[in-house]
């Protein structure tokens, strides 16, 4: 029977992360994470399974050159510290998730088995005792959160030795006693300083230099990072964004600058993108932009939101639009009017759920 590999990426600190940080938006980073790791999947990796921060993929039957596997070491490290600058970069939630994601650091560990496997229902799995070993070996003694280790064993079957020469890793030797038994491996810190990480786009924050065509005022009893949660989340919008037919968006995503997202109201479809305009250091600004509406060439919706004390906050909305002058006409006898009704009915509806969720003892975490 051919060797196969066992291959381990796990995002360390998971777990500090999740017990200090708010739960919801830490279980979206965590799996964006694991998407982009697995969209990194250079070798044809099999995923045997998502072990909470983890993922556990195979290769069966094959090992790969010692070449091939850093390259695919490296192309995950790459594709996780980009996404990790993305969450920086195009971040508008002020949590303590989305604040830290970038804390989190990745660590790969790699062995080689003659495979079994084992099926339980309808999912078959790589069974035995090195299955066992490889994830023995994330809990080691690497004073480090961000490496690549191989067991001797994986190393022996790809003619890897210590003094293996490459431009991010210098390897190491390691020993650690499982139950009596010992397993020797080489590892490797990773710095992500020595990436060669592509730039990601810096998004462009708006300047609003003409007054808005319409524009809302009211206060809320609740604070202004949960104001924003119950606008930037679209799982709240059905309980407030009535007109709404249907919303389309990616449910396990943190909502950030870039994000898309798409509506049906009165059977028009609209799409929207996630923008910012410029405001005050105090205050939590959120945007939305179309190109899709009937009425207007473009339309941009800003949400801006101040606190006012722990408990309290006040929000204007703004409603800017650029429109054709066929299509003025129409703006001001039917537009305005409708717009303005169906905001007004939108806040309406966005006080009372909260009302409704503030009174049941529910709190939004901080």
């Amino acid at each position: 029977m051919s060797k196969s590999l066992l291959f381990i990426p796990d995002i360390s600190g998971f777990t500090e992360f999740v017990q200090t940080t708010e739960v919801e938006h830490s279980q979206h980073v965590i799996s964006e994470l694991l998407e982009t790791l697995i969209e990194a999947n250079t070798l044809g990796l099999k995923l045997a399974e998502i072990e909470g921060d983890a993922l556990f993929f195979y290769l069966e039957n094959k090992i790969p050159s010692k070449e091939e596997l850093m390259a695919q070491v490296e192309a995950m490290n790459i594709a996780f510290h980009k996404h990790l600058q993305l969450l920086k970069t195009h971040r508008i939630c002020p949590c303590k998730a989305c604040v830290c994601a970038t804390e989190l650091q990745l660590k790969i560990v790699a062995h080689s088995a003659e495979l079994s496997f084992i099926k339980v229902q309808k999912s078959v799995k790589p069974f035995g005792k090195e299955v066992i070993e490889v994830h023995r070996l994330l809990k080691n003694s690497i004073d480090s959160d961000n490496y690549v280790l191989i067991s001797e064993q994986l190393a022996t079957d790809m003619n890897l030795s210590s003094t293996y020469s490459h431009r991010l890793f210098a390897f190491e030797n390691g020993l650690e006693s499982y139950d009596g038994n010992e397993i020797k491996f080489m590892y490797a810190n990773i710095n992500k300083h020595d990436l060669e990480i592509p730039p990601v786009s810096i998004p462009q924050t708006l300047e609003m230099n003409a007054k808005p065509n319409i524009k809302f005022e009211r206060t809320f009893s609740v604070s202004a990072k949960s104001l924003l949660e119950f606008i930037t989340n679209y799982s709240y919008r059905p309980h407030w964004a009535k007109d709404v037919d249907k919303m389309s968006y990616r449910k396990n995503e943190v909502t950030r600058l870039g994000t898309e997202h798409s509506c049906i109201i009165n059977d028009q479809l609209l799409d929207f993108t996630v923008v910012k305009k410029k405001g005050n250091s105090s205050e939590l600004v959120y945007g939305e932009f179309t190109s899709s509406f009937s009425l207007f060439d473009k339309l941009y919706i800003f949400y801006v939101i101040t606190p006012l004390s722990p408990n309290t906050s006040s929000l204007q909305l703004e409603l800017y639009w650029k429109t054709s002058p066929l299509k003025k006409v129409s703006v001001s006898l039917f537009g305005r009017k409708n717009i303005k009704e169906l905001f007004e009915k939108a806040l309406r509806n966005l006080r009372n759920y909260i009302t409704s969720i503030v009174s049941s003892d529910y709190t939004l975490a901080e």
